[in-house]
């Protein structure tokens, strides 16, 4: 069973903004110009966290970050994490999130062409029924709140994944957890 996020939760939570200005118009060129993505199925590493909602509830997030920065992302924030992404990749360093990254410009690496996903993705699940995800539900639920708050390799999972790239992203759909930290 697929799951599926509203688009508002998934990315690199620079905002909806950022959606609307960068997402939206680079899918509209991909359809004009008669794009196509390639999925495939694969185990990934995802780190789980716990993302509040407006609601009061909690979504368990799992966030996918690029095997170059993930030794720099442990101990940070999922928005730290996604800032020093976005910094790696962009062409324009001089902007305020990269002056304020919780390391210095100098010791982000760079990203290998090809690299799977090329940057920090994540999907929010919410309102899981009980018997979906069990295993995840019953990790998250059990782990230390610390841990689910910055990445940590003790809040993590295996998972079987639906991996899309497309010509001006990469996806991704969550088809099954396969385990749980520590492994």
């Amino acid at each position: 069973m697929t799951a599926k996020c509203p688009p508002l939760h998934k990315g690199n939570l620079l905002g909806l903004c950022a959606v609307a200005l960068f997402v939206l118009p680079a899918m509209a060129r991909a359809q004009s110009a008669g794009a196509t993505s390639a999925s495939t199925e694969l185990e990934a590493v995802l780190f789980v966290q716990s993302l509040p909602m407006k609601n009061g509830q909690d979504a368990i997030q799992l966030v996918w970050i690029p095997q170059p920065i993930q030794r720099l992302c442990l101990g940070k924030t999922t928005q730290q994490c996604s800032a020093m992404d976005y910094c790696i990749r962009t062409t324009t360093r001089d902007v305020s999130m990269c002056r304020t990254l919780a390391v210095p410009l100098s010791r982000l690496p760079s990203y290998p062409p090809n690299m799977v996903p090329r940057r920090l993705i994540s999907v929010a699940l919410l309102n899981l029924t009980p018997d979906h995800f069990t295993l995840l539900q019953d990790f998250y639920h059990h782990a230390p709140r610390a841990s689910l708050q910055h990445l940590s390799l003790s809040a993590r999972v295996k998972a079987k994944v639906r991996f899309t790239r497309k010509p001006d992203d990469d996806d991704f759909d969550v088809l099954e957890i396969v385990a749980v930290a520590p492994f």
